[in-house]
């Protein structure tokens, strides 16, 4: 065998050789840390939204490739990835449609499975933790009440499947039970007046939790310590304050609390009237702090003073027709509100809105500035 020859394998072999050195970094035991005090680590985050979370029968292509551009991201790159740990935010969230491309028996497709844990450990060598869901997935969820069996075998198919192909990485991954599909409105009705059904509603949301957690742990490794995120009813914070809401039964007590904030949503999501509200441009009066506090203090009430640490896995705003004072405001206003209470604050974004993907820097400097001097 000649020289020429060899230098390829050799090359080969050291690749290999990093590749094992990086799986056992993955492998590093989960530190003596509470979840408290890992949810103030991640200081403030973002998400990586409408990328791995599409879904539409729509989609066009059998790659994941179809679905990680289908809603107008661009291929995630490492230096895109990187670029959100260089300014500065501590915790990537990446929302995740599971059902893409799946098997027979729930089987989660290797190709879609190694992508997002491609993605994952981008963003764990760039210094961030990373918090992993299970993101609407189609709407599936909303079968649980009717077909609670078949539904509940396929949750547990899917954590069983993302539980064990994460069970050696390190405390810096946290996995989220699901986004804001606990609520189901045939079951009852959290609009109306009438309270009938709901007790089982919460009793499901909470089974399906205590499921998650169960699931999680039984899967060896790092997973029997994993700090995990358990979501609120509908992540709704009223809601999620309310008495019927329990946290799982964890004998390692390492369980956080998903929030949202998009209050008030006709400032927060609409960018132009609907027939369930009429828009609103400008966000700040005596009021509106009045209602982001108080609704702050009931959930620093309800969890953080009793121990609980909460994150707030999303809060944003629509963009468009408001100017960028007012999307600072509101946006610094309500990441304050919640850091200062101990509430870990994690801004939605998708492509073209807060993050530039293409230069791997925020569009707006002085927002970014903003937040990060709340972390001071």
């Amino acid at each position: 065998m000649n020289k020429r020859s060899i230098l390829p394998i050799l090359f080969i072999t050291a690749l290999s050789m990093l590749a094992a050195c990086s799986n056992e970094e993955r492998g590093a035991p989960m530190r003596e840390i509470t979840t408290m005090e890992l949810v103030k680590e991640m200081g403030i985050g973002m998400n990586l939204g409408n990328t791995f979370e599409s879904t539409g029968d729509w989609i066009k292509g059998t790659s994941v490739t179809s679905y990680e551009t289908a809603w107008g991201s661009p291929v995630i790159t490492e230096a895109m990835i990187k670029g959100y740990a260089n300014e500065g935010f501590g915790v990537l969230r990446i929302p995740v449609s599971w059902s893409n491309m799946m098997g027979e028996d729930y089987t989660i497709h290797p190709d879609y499975l190694a992508r997002v844990k491609e993605v994952v450990d981008w963003a764990l060598d760039s210094g961030m933790y990373v918090i992993l869901n299970l993101h609407w997935d189609g709407g599936w969820f909303e079968k649980f009440p009717t077909e609670k069996e078949q539904s509940m075998y396929k949750y547990t198919r899917i954590w069983k499947q993302v539980a064990d192909s994460f069970k050696n990485y390190d405390d810096h991954l946290m996995l989220e039970s699901f986004n804001e599909e606990g609520v189901w409105p045939d079951l009852w009705n959290v609009y109306g007046s009438d309270d009938t059904n709901k007790e089982e509603a919460y009793a499901l949301l909470n089974e399906i939790n205590q499921t998650f957690v169960d699931t999680v742990r039984g899967s060896g490794g790092n997973n029997k310590r994993r700090h995990l995120l358990i979501a609120g009813y509908t992540t709704d914070i009223v809601r999620t304050v309310d008495e019927l809401y329990k946290l799982p039964k964890d004998p390692q007590k390492r369980l956080a609390v998903s929030i949202h904030y998009y209050t008030p949503p006709t400032f927060a999501i609409l960018d132009e009237d609907a027939s369930w509200g009429k828009a609103r441009a400008e966000w700040g009066t005596e009021e509106d702090f009045a209602e982001l506090n108080k609704l702050m203090e009931m959930v620093k009430t309800r969890f953080i003073d009793e121990g609980i640490p909460v994150i707030m896995g999303e809060f944003g705003v629509a963009t468009k027709n408001k100017t960028p004072a007012m999307i600072r405001l509101y946006l610094t206003s309500v990441a304050k509100a919640a850091y200062s209470r101990g509430i870990t604050p994690v801004l939605w974004d998708v492509t073209k809105v807060l993050y530039n993907r293409d230069t791997y820097e925020m569009y707006d400097k002085v927002l970014l500035e903003q937040l990060m001097a709340i972390k001071r």
